[in-house]
């Protein structure tokens, strides 16, 4: 007789980075990206002065710091690296430009976080589905389908 090997279901993948989450703070994140978004699409239709480039400058190095205290390392680093800091006296253009890079770049990070989580129900469907099928497995190779074996109620 040759025995069926055993089917084992697959682990769900773990992130890489450890225990620490991509982000420790998710609903602060979603409060800045729709603040960013929000003031983004405000200043794009007028004309700022000095005090309004000056404030808008001063709101994106707050924000970027805000985000990088709720941030992975990875993300942190991710961010320093795309995110350039201003220089004091950027133009309106500058700010602006920077504005939109920032606004981009967490639209980025929304999708993927997205796509990890859909990753991540993936797995576990197709675990799962290896559980019910190696179950069903054994209902057949000890001969009793499975809608024999619960028998009695449970309280």
């Amino acid at each position: 007789m040759s025995e069926e090997p055993e089917v084992l279901p697959t682990p769900v993948p773990e992130d890489d980075s450890g225990d620490e989450p991509m982000v420790s703070e998710p609903l602060k994140l979603v409060r800045i990206a729709s603040m960013t978004q929000a003031m983004l699409i405000e200043v794009r239709g007028i004309e700022l002065d000095d005090d309004a480039v000056a404030r808008l400058q001063s709101v994106h190095a707050r924000t970027v710091d805000s985000l990088r205290e709720i941030m992975s390392d990875d993300l942190r680093e991710e961010l320093d690296s795309v995110v350039l800091p201003l220089q004091e006296g950027a133009t309106e253009a500058e700010v602006r430009v920077a504005q939109a890079q920032l606004a981009g770049w967490l639209e980025g990070l929304f999708h993927g976080i997205r796509a990890s989580l859909w990753g991540q129900q993936v797995a576990v469907q197709r675990a799962a589905m290896q559980n019910m099928e190696a179950l069903h497995a054994l209902d057949v190779k000890e001969g009793t389908p499975a809608t024999e074996k619960s028998s009695g109620l449970y309280l």
